[in-house]
Parts: C-alpha cells; sequence; structure tokens
C-alpha cells in the first residue's frame, strides 16, 4: 500500500532549491504579462528562464503536455495549454503555473495575474481573485503536525461560504503530495470535512491550490487538446497555489 512519503532535511533542502526556482520565474511575470503578449510568449520566457536557473520545467512533455508552463485565461479553471494564437487582452485575468525540477526535486506554484492591472479588470474579477488568495492561506493556515488534511478543505470551504457569494469549490482538481515525483499522496481537497483524511506529520510536502469559480463548481475538459479545463457555466476562475512543508511546529511555504 503507497505510503505518504516523509522526507529528510536532505530531501527538504533540495525541493526548497526547486521551489525557489519556481518563484523567482512567477516573481518575473509580474513585469512579462501585460496586453498583447501571446501564452506562447510567455511559454518561452518561463523555459528560457527555468534553463538558465540550472532546472527543468516538469510539464514539458509530462504525459503528452507540449509546453513549459500552464497558462488559464478568465473561465479557464487549470491547464491552459499557451498558444501563439492566444493573446492575452486588457481585463483579462490570468492564472500562471509553474513547476520547475532541480536535481530530481520538484517545486510547484500558481499566481494570478491582473492584465492591464487591477483596475483594468472588472470588481466581480477583483474580489474573485482576492478571496482566492485568501482562500489558499485558510487552508495553509491549518498545517500541522497532528491535523487532518481534510482540515484544509474544510477551513476553505467555511472561509468561500462566509463571503456570502455563489462561489463554487472546483472538486474534481485538487492539491497533491510533492518530492521526487510530480504527483504523490496525499490528495489534498479544497472542500472537505473537518477532522477527515490523513494526519500530517512533519516531514510531509505536499501543494494546496484551491480552484475557485464566480458560478457553479463543476468543470469541463477540453476535447480539442485533451488538457483544458474550464467552468461548465463559462464563469470567471481563480486559483493561487504554494508547495508547503509540515513543521514540527506548523508549517512552511517553500514556494
Amino acid at each position: 500500500m503507497a505510503r505518504i512519503s516523509i522526507k529528510t532535511a536532505e530531501e527538504i533542502e533540495g525541493m526548497r532549491r526547486a521551489c525557489k526556482v519556481t518563484a523567482q520565474i512567477l516573481d518575473a511575470m509580474d513585469e512579462l504579462v501585460r496586453p498583447g503578449i501571446s501564452t506562447e510568449e510567455i511559454d518561452r520566457f518561463v523555459h528560457k528562464m527555468t534553463i538558465s536557473l540550472g532546472a527543468k520545467p516538469a510539464t514539458l512533455n509530462y504525459k503528452g503536455y507540449t509546453k513549459s508552463v500552464c497558462t488559464s485565461i478568465n473561465d479557464v479553471v487549470c491547464h491552459g495549454v499557451p498558444s501563439p494564437y492566444v493573446t492575452l487582452k486588457e481585463g483579462d485575468i490570468i492564472n500562471i503555473d509553474v513547476t520547475s525540477i532541480v536535481d530530481g526535486f520538484f517545486g510547484d506554484s500558481s499566481r494570478m495575474y491582473f492584465v492591464g492591472g487591477e483596475q483594468a479588470c472588472t470588481p466581480d474579477a477583483q474580489e474573485l481573485v482576492k478571496h482566492a488568495y485568501q482562500a489558499l492561506y485558510v487552508g495553509i493556515a491549518q498545517v500541522a503536525p497532528g491535523r487532518h488534511i481534510g482540515d484544509i478543505g474544510a477551513a476553505i470551504q467555511e472561509y468561500i461560504k462566509g463571503t456570502g457569494k455563489n462561489y463554487g469549490i472546483v472538486r474534481e482538481y485538487t492539491g497533491h503530495g510533492i518530492g521526487r515525483h510530480f504527483h504523490e499522496l496525499p490528495q489534498v481537497v479544497h472542500a472537505a470535512r473537518w477532522g477527515s483524511g490523513d494526519v500530517m506529520k512533519a516531514g510531509m510536502t505536499f501543494t494546496i491550490e484551491p480552484m475557485i469559480n464566480i458560478g457553479r463548481s463543476e468543470t469541463v475538459l477540453s476535447k480539442v487538446d485533451g488538457w483544458t479545463v474550464r467552468t461548465a457555466d463559462g464563469s470567471l476562475s481563480a486559483q493561487w497555489e504554494h508547495t508547503v512543508l509540515v513543521t514540527e511546529t506548523g508549517s512552511e511555504v517553500l514556494t
């Protein structure tokens, strides 16, 4: 039976290096994301920077995926495939998801960006992005030895309900364990019951990445590329993601 891996001190240092590269690349997106740039250009930039930092892009050739980054715009929930035919427009919101491999360790994170600046986006879009960001940190606050994995999703669900919005929390796509492999145990759901799931232990590493829709929670997978996931009702979606370490006293955000 597969078990959740507990990282050694050496493995944690390896993960820190990979996560640092991912964070550096996402930092660089602040200057790059602007109206008129194609998602293909974003992909080329991410690929070149990843290599220049001594890392490899984890998504490239992963299960047939042909790009070095995921670019998810507006109603795209996750896994948007960069294309020379998709150009950012003022008022768009975009999630950029980067995973880097350094010396065999993976570091995974994603952030939201306002195209043309926050004020170029609708108030609904601004609010959604901010609530999704807060949901991530509400989830991270539950990470500590002795807590349950399900507490992360329970806290996120409670927070989203408390916004008074009719937001949907995506169920089909979740956070995941990460380390020497892109996807490991445990599965980290973003809507759950308190006290459910595995008990967290120091040395566990996993992603938390809530996907929040303005409308319904249901999603649709593209039959064209087999990757792009959209909201079923065409509503906006926002996601933030960090790789998190369970420490002896709580948690450490690695990305």
